[in-house]
Parts: structure tokens; C-alpha cells; sequence
């Protein structure tokens, strides 16, 4: 235990979730389908961003006086990139000029590889057209009924980043 840091930790954590999450959908789809397992992970990345994003958005306003309670597209950036770091993206944060669009663009997807790396790229377009518009479209909404998500490029769809924008309406 005395060689077991905090980084070991992070990384133990972060290897079961990302485990659970595999193991989950591919025994769903053993033993149903590919696409009732697709319709139930859906329903589940429905759910994962409210607790994502309720929780670093807490965690903020108790420890940060100036991160109020108030929704907002810089609430969003701000925890959105945090989001993005610590599930092991690599990542640009963009904010336009006149505050009233963020973008991410990601040029490498933890998930993306996972499917890569276990011989399963060929399901990936369809993961992730559905699962990440699903997750982020639940971002936008936490932070304000008035943020609009796009998802314009998409690394399972073979292009070389994923383009995530918000943008208030």
C-alpha cells in the first residue's frame, strides 16, 4: 500500500469505470443485440452527464467564491474541460470573442481507442454518433436550456478530431 499514490488511484478507478462500461454493453449485447445494448447505453450516457456535471459544478462553487451557482456557458467551459481531462481526453477549449460560443476539439478520445484497441473500431461510428451527441447534448442542458450543442466532427467517424461547440441561442 505504501507505493500506492493518488495517480495509482486515479488510474485504478478510471481503468474499472472504463471497464464496467465495456464489459456491461458487450454482455448486453450477447444477450440481446447490438442495438437493444446501443438503446440501453443511450438511456444510461443520459444520466452519467448530470452526475459529471452536477458534481464538479458543486465541487467548484463550495471551493471557488467567484464560480457562483448560476447556470452559463463559462460555467460549461469551465467544467466541461475539467470533465474532458480527467476522463482522459486531449483537448483544445476554444471561447469566441463575444462569450456566446465555446468549442473543444479533440484530437484523442479515450473511448475511441478502447474500441480500437479491443478490434471493435467497426461499431465505433455508430457509438459514438449516438452516444456522444446523447452525453453532450445533456452537458448543454445542465448549464442552460439556452446553450445549443453541435457535434461536428467526430474521430469515429474518420475524421482527425472531434469538434464539439455550445453556443447560446
Amino acid at each position: 500500500m505504501n507505493n500506492f499514490n493518488n495517480k495509482d488511484a486515479q488510474e485504478y478507478l478510471y481503468k474499472s469505470y472504463t471497464s464496467v462500461d465495456g464489459l456491461w454493453f458487450m454482455k448486453v449485447e450477447e444477450l440481446l443485440s447490438f442495438e437493444k445494448a446501443l438503446q440501453l447505453d443511450i438511456k444510461v450516457w443520459e444520466i452519467v452527464p448530470k452526475i459529471q456535471s452536477r458534481f464538479i459544478k458543486s465541487r467548484l462553487i463550495s471551493s471557488n467564491k467567484n464560480f457562483s451557482n448560476q447556470n452559463s456557458l463559462e460555467q460549461l467551459f469551465v467544467c466541461f474541460k475539467i470533465k474532458l481531462k480527467y476522463d482522459g481526453f486531449k483537448f483544445k477549449a476554444l471561447k469566441s470573442k463575444n462569450k456566446k460560443k465555446i468549442e473543444f476539439i479533440i484530437s484523442k478520445c479515450p473511448w475511441h481507442e478502447l474500441l480500437i484497441n479491443s478490434k471493435r473500431e467497426n461499431i465505433a461510428e455508430k457509438i459514438g454518433s449516438n452516444i456522444c451527441k446523447t452525453e453532450y447534448k445533456i452537458w448543454a442542458k445542465e448549464f442552460g436550456d439556452n446553450i445549443k450543442f453541435e457535434l461536428t466532427e467526430q474521430l469515429c467517424n474518420g475524421c482527425c478530431n472531434c469538434r464539439i461547440s455550445y453556443n447560446i441561442l
